[in-house]
């Protein structure tokens, strides 16, 4: 089985709305406070968007609200289309993104960039990724090994990226692994057993997924 394959359930990986009466997980209930902004954004065009973006980008330039800040090089807030239809979201940069302050750009998402452009069909810069910290999670401080990001940390974050997706206002969500999956659905449920099942958030369609992370590890395996 190849890697797409293996992320994808052996499907080609196309993005689409449920159609039909096609399930929305119970599961899928928005964050406290995740609707607030959205209304705010419905009319603005693209290059509103994206000026929007980038004032909340400055407005975290200098963020300290978790520990995370004492370690990071540099806060990876997001990259891609404004107005995309589709929203990738993991749960935090790697080393290779905490150097460049770009997402998903190291052997993961090189992986994800694969799936997006052969898999999906659309150049990586019609969709937007982000994560669900701004800054790297380390399990030392040798920064040797990543690792999920802890509660203390998505609660300070989260309200950058619940603004995010106010703004880009996706068509659908794909959420990467298990930090993002449960915190988006509001959900203890793992990724194993919600990957590949239609759920929603604020009246947004969500599929969740592996982590490219995890797909690489297990094709080493």
């Amino acid at each position: 089985m190849s890697q797409l394959d293996f992320f994808s359930g052996g499907e080609r990986p196309t993005v689409r709305k449920p159609e039909g009466h096609a399930h929305v997980s119970s599961a899928g209930r928005a964050p406290v406070g995740a609707s607030e902004f959205a209304s705010e954004f419905a009319s603005v065009d693209a290059e509103t968007r994206r000026a929007l973006l980038s004032e909340l980008e400055q407005s975290i330039s200098e963020c300290t609200l978790c520990k995370l800040h004492s370690t990071r090089n540099t806060i990876v807030f997001g990259e891609g289309h404004p107005d995309a239809d589709v929203m990738f979201i993991g749960e935090g940069p790697g080393r290779v993104e905490d150097q460049t302050g770009r997402p998903f750009v190291g052997p993961a998402g090189e992986l994800l960039t694969r799936i997006i452009e052969n898999g999906m069909g659309v150049p990586r810069t019609q969709v937007y990724i982000a994560n669900v910290v701004k800054c790297r999670p380390t399990i030392d401080l040798k920064f040797e090994r990543d690792r999920p990001p802890e509660a203390d940390e998505v609660r300070a974050c989260s309200p950058v990226l619940l603004r995010q997706i106010a703004l880009i206002q996706p068509k659908v969500i794909v959420t990467l692994g298990n930090p993002a999956t449960k915190f988006l659905l509001n959900t203890t449920r793992g990724i194993t057993g919600l990957r590949g099942q239609w759920s929603a958030y604020d009246g947004i369609p969500v599929m969740p997924t592996y982590h490219p992370s995890y797909v690489l590890r297990q094709s080493r395996t």
